[in-house]
């Protein structure tokens, strides 16, 4: 049998899409993993995004399926990923999770593995507390979060500004969104898409 990771995310300009697609790349590097990418549901209005500038950005990812609750069951790690707003996660990743509530009922998503994945505007724009946020999703769940581990190199690497931390990848945008993900910080998505593959792949073999 097949280890079937899901990563899930929402974005306005790209960069946690980015994220998302390294992130399956390195599960699917995990003989016998298969990871999809899929999106949360847009709720802003199109000419609301219009103004935001959002627009042509999301064009590039809008063949992304978008994501239902059902989608969540079948899958034996889910990774789960945000811009992040304020210090938290954006409200439509916020509104998918609260449509779980029947899953939480039957404690279908229970002995999961469970990851999470962030894009900021500025190297202190929340990237921890966001990912530490959206952990009591995972926990009420009663998934089992899996974080980055310092055995990923990348994650103490000091020659540039770089997103990610041992609670999740990340990305540093630029207060224009104009930063692109780095090589560093596409590298600590890849390790965290293994990494968790990994363990769901024990966790299903229980």
């Amino acid at each position: 049998m097949s280890t079937k990771i899901k990563v899930i995310f929402h974005s306005l300009y790209g960069h946690t899409h980015q994220l998302a697609e390294a992130i399956a790349e390195g599960a699917r590097s995990v003989p016998g993993v298969e990871a999809e990418v899929l999106q949360v549901a847009e709720t802003l209005p199109d000419e609301v995004l219009a103004k935001m500038g959002a627009t042509e950005a999301k064009k590039t990812f809008a063949h992304i399926p978008v994501a239902k609750a059902s989608d969540l069951t079948d899958a034996d790690g889910l990774i789960f990923g945000s811009g992040t707003r304020f210090g938290s996660a954006s409200a439509q990743l916020q509104a998918f999770f609260d449509t779980t509530g029947g899953l939480w009922a039957k404690g279908a998503l229970v002995g999961k593995a469970g990851g999470l994945f962030v894009s900021t505007a500025t190297q202190h724009g929340g990237q921890e507390s966001t990912l530490l946020g959206m952990q009591t999703f995972l926990l009420h769940h009663g998934m089992v979060v899996v974080g980055v581990p310092y055995a990923a190199p990348e994650l103490s690497h000091l020659a540039d500004i770089t997103g990610g931390s041992p609670y999740g990848s990340g990305v540093i945008a630029g207060t224009d969104g104009s930063r692109k993900p780095s090589d560093n910080e596409l590298a600590i998505a890849r390790y965290q898409g293994k990494h968790t593959a990994e363990i769901a792949a024990k966790l299903a073999a229980r």
